[in-house]
């Protein structure tokens, strides 16, 4: 099961309200995968300035002196923003992996969602619309985002399996379907010096892009890349800092419909996930072709 959403914004009036329009997709999807949702938001950036999303279960213990702790560390000044179970650390560009390091000592229950410039992951186990409610996904302004909401058929009901994933700076993914030689891949990544820290096969999705675009492709080509090398059954919806994209494998047994109007293009599982955006009885509609990579970009 499973269900996913993205939506990818070309008109600059609506990103006041990505997140809104998002989190109405995501609810709609609830019975998909009602244990756990996730939703990346590509957002406000500052220049100079990297973003670091971090989730912790004991979140009143570990985030109160958290900023002022890593600011002492690296040397820089830190600032922190919370949301329940998850805070943005926001540091000066070219300090990332540093802090990771550092918040291995600080805080080592912290758990890292995302890195980059824009981007901010949200996940947690529960139903799809209290998750959106937890960190005021509503609320959140962006220029594009994806969402994912979980029916685990592979493994346990945890936030380290919710998705997105996020491997690589400004990256992450969301998945419907399975992947058969993942574990094979997973250690050939590892190898490779990519980040890999659940079980979850579409971390290794996740992990697979990043490694490709880390070695020259670009989004369009490593989602090229996946029909050859990744085995299983698969949709997959990408976002990197200034594009969208979306592919599945060759026989496409996993729903999926795109709409794209001249202020938008959307992805739901179904279409129903699409019915209230502005616009939508006008738009083009259509099933993504089986092995085939859909990609925008500002």
């Amino acid at each position: 099961m499973c269900g996913i959403v993205g939506l990818f914004l070309k008109d600059k009036s609506l990103e006041p309200r990505l997140g809104a329009l998002l989190s109405e997709m995501l609810v709609t999807m609830t019975d998909r995968g009602p244990d756990s949702a996730g939703i990346a938001i590509y957002g406000d950036t500052t220049p100079g300035m990297a973003k670091l999303t971090v989730q912790s279960d004991q979140a009143d213990a570990d985030f109160p002196a958290l900023a002022d702790d890593l600011s002492q560390a690296l040397g820089v000044a830190v600032s922190l923003r919370r949301k329940s179970s998850h805070a943005v650390l926001t540091l000066p560009l070219g300090n990332v992996e540093a802090a990771r390091a550092a918040l291995a000592e600080l805080r080592p229950r912290l758990r890292v969602m995302s890195d980059g410039e824009a981007i901010e992951i949200y996940k947690e186990v529960g139903l799809p619309k209290d998750v959106a409610q937890r960190f005021e996904l509503a609320q959140m302004r962006g220029t594009h985002g994806i969402g994912h909401t979980r029916m685990a058929t592979e493994s346990a009901v945890t936030t380290q399996g919710a998705h997105p994933f996020s491997t690589g700076s400004d990256q992450c993914l969301v998945h419907n379907g399975s992947l058969s030689n993942h574990n094979n891949w997973r250690r050939r990544l590892k190898r490779e010096g990519i980040r890999i820290d659940s079980m979850n096969d579409t971390e290794v999705g996740a992990a697979y892009l990043t490694w490709k675009m880390q070695n020259g492709a670009s989004l369009g080509e490593a989602l090229e890349g996946a029909l050859d090398d990744l085995d299983g059954f698969f949709t997959f919806v990408v976002g990197t800092r200034d594009g969208f994209g979306v592919v599945r494998d060759p026989i496409a047994c996993k729903p999926a419909v795109m709409a794209e109007t001249d202020q938008y293009v959307a992805f739901g599982s179904e279409y129903r996930a699409l019915v209230n955006l502005p616009g939508i009885e006008t738009a083009r509609i259509w099933e993504p072709e089986p092995a085939t990579v859909y990609f925008w970009s500002h």
